[in-house]
């Protein structure tokens, strides 16, 4: 498992770098194209995350354009780097928008998600699957945004419910100090509200992606948890998990799909052994789903290591062209208002074995999320 940076098949890219292969800016000056928008971090606390799911859905464009484009139309990325900024995210996206892009597609990060979508919204620019944006972000009132993965609240009941089953009445807290973790907070508060569960016994938050854990475990074996829900990314889950057990805390740990579960992998080794991790897409590994033989099969002709991340971003990737298609066979003009009406019309699209709804109502989506744990020796059990 893990996710190496030198594999990046974008070797090279830097703030502010459009990225496009030779052959598809060549094919551009004569195709018609869709072009899209993405901003990730490319550096920062979560370069790992943004990398990986930005060349998933990259190495899916640059297939389909390939092959003659989405119905007969090439699809254009253009990424800049935000370091997991919420402010430099909001800027790229006014960039973008400014430079006339179809739609913003794959914005990382709660806050970085919140503040583009200011901006997005603002313009009815199309906001186009993000990662881990805010719950807000999933109120149906917002018709120019589209989510393939599941809301923080759809996490959050599928872990407490697991929690449940498992007659866990003591449920901690851990969470980084920013809109991710508050909002997962938040999610895991309602989702036991909701199963008519005991409240938490107790919370921590500390810095974002940081080894500065100590105050937080401290609080939190005083609580004397029989389990812990983690919304935090790998280096302050990793450096929590080990913290925590190194205290003689021998209870479970549960993980938003947010924490990155191959960084999470290569930070604790060996002692990732019983960590519960939430995934919102199919493991890399399950060779006997349609969409990720594809994946891999498109994969193996680059460099790049199979992750999560990387299918997620492959899968959105997949479900936006299909949208693109959707709209060319409608309308024979993908415009951003093709494109929104074959947006709003899939609610049950099969994308080789899995299925995504754009347009969710809260909890629908609990269905598409698995709980994993890994073994020692990395191996994913469901």
């Amino acid at each position: 498992m893990g996710f190496n940076r030198r594999q990046l098949i974008l070797s090279g890219v830097s703030a502010g770098a459009v990225v496009a292969s030779p052959a598809l800016w060549a094919q551009s000056k004569t195709a018609r194209k869709i072009v899209v928008g993405q901003s990730v971090p490319l550096t920062g606390a979560a370069d790992q995350i943004g990398l990986a799911y930005l060349n998933g859905a990259k190495i899916y464009f640059d297939a389909i354009n390939a092959k003659n484009g989405a119905g007969g139309h090439k699809i254009e990325v253009k990424a800049l780097d935000d370091g997991y900024t919420p402010a430099k995210a909001a800027a790229n996206a006014k960039q973008l928008i400014d430079e006339g892009v179809d739609a913003l597609f794959g914005f990382t990060g709660t806050a970085s998600c919140d503040a583009a979508f200011a901006a997005a919204k603002a313009s009815g620019t199309l906001f186009f699957a993000p990662f881990a944006a805010s719950d807000a972000l999933h109120d149906p009132a917002l018709v120019n945004i589209f989510h393939v993965r599941p809301a923080l609240a759809d996490e959050a009941y599928k872990i407490a419910r697991h929690c449940a089953t498992l007659n866990q009445d003591r449920i901690a807290v851990f969470a980084e100090d920013d809109a991710m973790g508050r909002g997962g907070l938040a999610a895991v508060n309602q989702a036991l509200v909701d199963l008519k569960r005991p409240a938490i016994v107790g919370s921590a938050l500390s810095p974002v992606n940081s080894d500065k854990v100590d105050a937080a475990v401290a609080l939190l074996m005083k609580a004397q948890p029989q389990a812990v829900i983690q919304v935090s990314l790998f280096n302050s889950s990793a450096a929590f998990i080990r913290k925590m057990r190194q205290a003689g805390y021998g209870g479970q740990f549960l993980n938003f799909s947010v924490v990155g579960i191959d960084p999470l992998f290569s930070a604790l080794g060996k002692e990732i052994g019983g960590v519960v991790i939430s995934q919102v897409v199919p493991s890399p590994r399950s060779t006997g789903t349609p969409i990720i033989k594809e994946y891999l099969d498109v994969l193996n002709q680059t460099d790049q290591t199979p992750s999560y991340e990387s299918v997620e971003g492959y899968i959105a990737a997949r479900t936006f062209a299909e949208g693109v298609r959707r709209s060319a066979a409608g309308s024979g003009k993908p415009d951003r208002a093709g494109l929104q009406k074959a947006f709003e019309s899939m609610t049950d699209y099969d994308v080789g074995g899995f299925r995504v709804n754009l347009r969710p109502k809260k909890y629908e989506s609990v269905r598409a999320i698995d709980l994993v744990t890994i073994t020692p020796d990395g191996k994913v059990v469901r």
